[in-house]
């Protein structure tokens, strides 16, 4: 365990420790004044030199934030928050790679009742899709 308490004492971990800290304080100052369905598509990286950042998932979100900049300004102003600026940034999310779906066929067993049930209703639309279906799983 002291091992683990002298890794977590490293000035790299703290560093980054403080830097989550200040994106989690802008995150909530920005879920504070923006409209929900803005904040849904963005959210906040951080507060330096009065300047709040925001990320937009694409343009569009980009542009209609940028049209209620002055609107967000005066709610932070409401709030006693030091920030006189919101800059607008576009970072896509990169869409992950789609799961292959694992095409099923029937078992042996169950083309046979399937062919069998056909057998029982022949010339209906449904023995027409049984039988093919019973077909492709041989």
């Amino acid at each position: 365990m002291q091992r683990f308490n002298i890794l977590l004492k490293q000035p790299e971990l703290t560093t980054l420790n403080a830097r989550n800290k200040e994106a989690n304080i802008a995150q909530k100052i920005w879920e504070a004044i923006a409209p929900d369905n803005l904040a849904k598509f963005s959210h906040a990286s951080s507060i330096k030199n009065k300047q709040l950042t925001v990320f937009a998932a694409n343009n569009s979100v980009a542009a209609k934030i940028k049209l209620f900049i002055p609107s967000l300004l005066i709610k932070l102003e409401k709030q006693d928050c030091q920030v006189t600026a919101i800059r607008v940034k576009v970072q896509v999310k990169s869409t992950p790679t789609p799961k292959l779906v694992a095409i099923k066929k029937l078992s042996h067993n169950a083309a046979i009742s399937l062919e069998e049930f056909v057998k029982k209703i022949p010339g209906t639309p449904l023995a027409e899709a049984l039988s093919r279906l019973a077909k492709k799983s041989r």
